[in-house]
């Protein structure tokens, strides 16, 4: 699996999403952002090299010969966990001068499964078309939106939950509270 964080806010959860990788020992190759690390140095107190220690390899951002920009090199699925509207519009245009932007187009041409977690509100027209122009392609846009009915008591819960429906989405199990609990509750 290639997990990529780019420049938006809430990298926070593009960083829980790799422990909860590194937790279940699934094999991660890491692409971070000159600005994702930036926003990590904002909104975190996490170190840079720790971070990286999450993943099996890493890449650099810039190095469009790193093995992700090359279909025959095989990876199964892609997470860019969040995704700027700047990452998003040039996956979605082919605009590919960065190894994120490259890896995704590789995604993309060989139909292997890509997930994009976009972090913008609101969102304007131009995200709307450049979301369904890739939903079109078979990206999975995945809004980390929370949900409520599992009653969360803090941000980690809500985050968990979210993280867990993403897991969901590569077919790895995880253990959240699902609808189905909740509404076996309501039938009693």
């Amino acid at each position: 699996m290639l997990v990529a964080l780019s420049g938006a806010t809430c990298i926070e959860l593009g960083i829980r999403f790799l422990k909860l990788l590194h937790e279940r020992k699934i094999p991660v190759d890491l692409i971070i952002s000159d600005v994702a690390r930036q926003i990590i140095a904002i909104e975190t107190n996490e170190n840079i090299a720790e971070i990286e220690k999450l993943a099996t390899r890493n890449y650099q951002f810039r190095d469009l010969t790193a093995p992700p920009a090359s279909g025959s090199t095989k990876i199964d699925s892609m997470v860019i966990i969040p995704c700027s509207m700047k990452t998003l519009s040039a996956i979605a245009h082919g605009y590919s001068d960065n190894l994120i932007t490259r890896a995704a187009d590789v995604m993309i041409k060989e139909k292997r499964k890509l997930i994009i977690v976009p972090r913008e509100s609101p969102l304007s027209a131009i995200h709307l078309k450049n979301m369904l122009r890739l939903a079109k392609l078979g990206v999975i846009i995945f809004p980390p939106s929370p949900t409520c009915y599992h009653h969360p008591k803090t941000i980690e819960e809500l985050f968990n939950h979210v993280l867990g429906r993403l897991l969901d989405q590569l077919g790895i199990e995880t253990n959240i509270k699902r609808w189905d609990d909740i509404h076996e509750k309501l039938k009693k």
